[in-house]
């Protein structure tokens, strides 16, 4: 290159140090550090249409409960919805009757055996949780377990941890 400047393959100009190489050296720094953002914001865009592709195709969407006649309780039975937003979001609605809230669902994968592996996050718990839905062949829907950001389970197997009874089964309420 002798005392001239080169180009290098990333289209960054190496001059001598009486040529600027410092400013060449910056100059080709943010060249990369903004080629890096762009790169990073991509794989969340395109995992927000993986989401999206992931709970359709698993048959997610919708309302569900154990009794779509009876008006949501907390005892007996919450109605639970899964949607997308128009700006691409999935949430998680539940309705307690007295109560309600909405979440976004993070992540949502499909596992062994057919287990669609869902992570919330919950703002008014202040925690991300992990649950997984199981498909009977019947089309209902069933919790095979439920833990916390920390590994603390409150379904486990298919049977609540508290008493040991197993999940009930919920119907698409829609």
């Amino acid at each position: 290159m002798g005392g001239g400047h080169g180009r290098t393959r990333a289209g960054c100009y190496i001059g001598n140090l009486r040529g600027g190489v410092f400013q060449d050296m910056a100059h080709c720094l943010s060249r990369w550090i903004a080629a890096a953002i762009l790169w990073a914001a991509i794989p969340s865009t395109a995992g927000a249409g993986t989401l999206t592709a992931t709970v359709e195709q698993w048959g997610l969407l919708g309302s569900w409960a154990v009794d779509c006649a009876a008006r949501p309780d907390r005892d007996k039975g919450a109605l639970l919805t899964y949607e997308v937003r128009k700006d691409g979001r999935v949430m998680y609605r539940r309705d307690f009757g007295e109560a309600r809230d909405e979440n976004e669902v993070v992540s949502a994968t499909i596992g062994a055996e057919g287990l669609l592996n869902v992570m919330v996050y919950l703002p008014s718990l202040h925690q991300t949780r992990e649950f997984g839905l199981q498909l009977e062949k019947d089309g209902s829907l069933r919790a095979i377990y439920n833990r916390s950001e920390r590994g603390e389970y409150t379904i486990r197997d298919g049977k609540y941890v508290a008493t040991g009874a197993p999940t009930p089964r919920q119907q698409r309420c829609d």
